[in-house]
């Protein structure tokens, strides 16, 4: 799997950040300027995400091992670990498998735990938005309105439009494998191993993926994890409260 990917910075520790579900590098380059200044920053579109490659199947092994391809690509020795909510699950199985290549692991608004879900309605909506008939972006999100009704989580999917060489309208993210995965996504892998390295778990203040029932699995993968809170943040983290959410990264690296 060749990965798409973007560099920023030339000297010190390698950071590689990790986007959620439905998200793209695009996503964190803000983030990623920032850092770029201490750091070797690789942001990273994971496969089905972005302008990485479409693949029929879609887990946590097989994004974990994307990481680790990439690792070797680049010549990576080892890094400091990012991950976004289901980049944040492939960052924990990476640290789970392969310790010796992390040196911080840093999962935000995510536990390694089953969720029930609640992204069905908006992947169901993205593949009923009718694509061939629109001429331009407003023409999906006007469609898209009366189905997802919150105004940043429209503007976060439809970051995922892009024209075809025949200009017409298509999404970056391979939608059919993304719906089909979509159960494996919400579940983590039951292992028995611990990253006995340093963990650092940053959560929304307003969000409840990360909650006290989950955070005893958390300790139990990763007994040395520290938990941050970001005020005024759901789990969209690092677009909801930026300069908060940089100032806890900043602490913590």
């Amino acid at each position: 799997m060749q990965l798409n990917y973007k560099k920023t910075g030339d000297t010190g520790p390698v950071i590689i950040i990790l986007h959620g579900l439905l998200g793209s590098l695009d996503n964190w380059q803000t983030v990623a300027r920032q850092l770029s200044k201490r750091f070797q920053v690789y942001t990273i579109d994971q496969r089905n995400h972005g302008r990485s490659p479409h693949a029929p199947e879609m887990n946590y092994t097989l994004l974990a091992n994307d990481l680790m391809d990439f690792f070797k690509q680049q010549h990576i020795d080892k890094a400091i670990i990012i991950g976004h909510s289901m980049g944040g699950k492939v960052a924990m199985l990476a640290a789970l498998l392969h310790p010796e290549l992390i040196d911080k692991l840093i999962s935000v608004d995510i536990a390694p735990v089953y969720y029930q879900g609640g992204h069905e309605s908006i992947l169901f909506a993205m593949a009923e938005a009718p694509l061939k008939l629109a001429n331009k972006r407003e023409d999906v999100d006007s469609f898209l309105q009366s189905r997802i009704h919150d105004f940043g989580v429209r503007q976060f999917i439809l970051k995922n439009l892009f024209r075809d060489e025949s200009g017409k309208l298509e999404w970056k993210c391979n939608l059919k494998v993304l719906i089909a995965s979509y159960r494996f996504l919400m579940d983590f892998p039951q292992l028995s191993s611990a990253y006995n390295g340093p963990a650092y778990f940053i959560r929304g203040e307003k969000s409840d993926y990360i909650t006290e029932d989950n955070w005893t699995r958390c300790l139990t993968l990763f007994p040395k994890a520290q938990l941050y809170s970001v005020p005024e943040a759901g789990h969209w983290v690092h677009a909801e409260a930026p300069a908060k959410f940089l100032s806890v990264l900043e602490s913590i690296l």
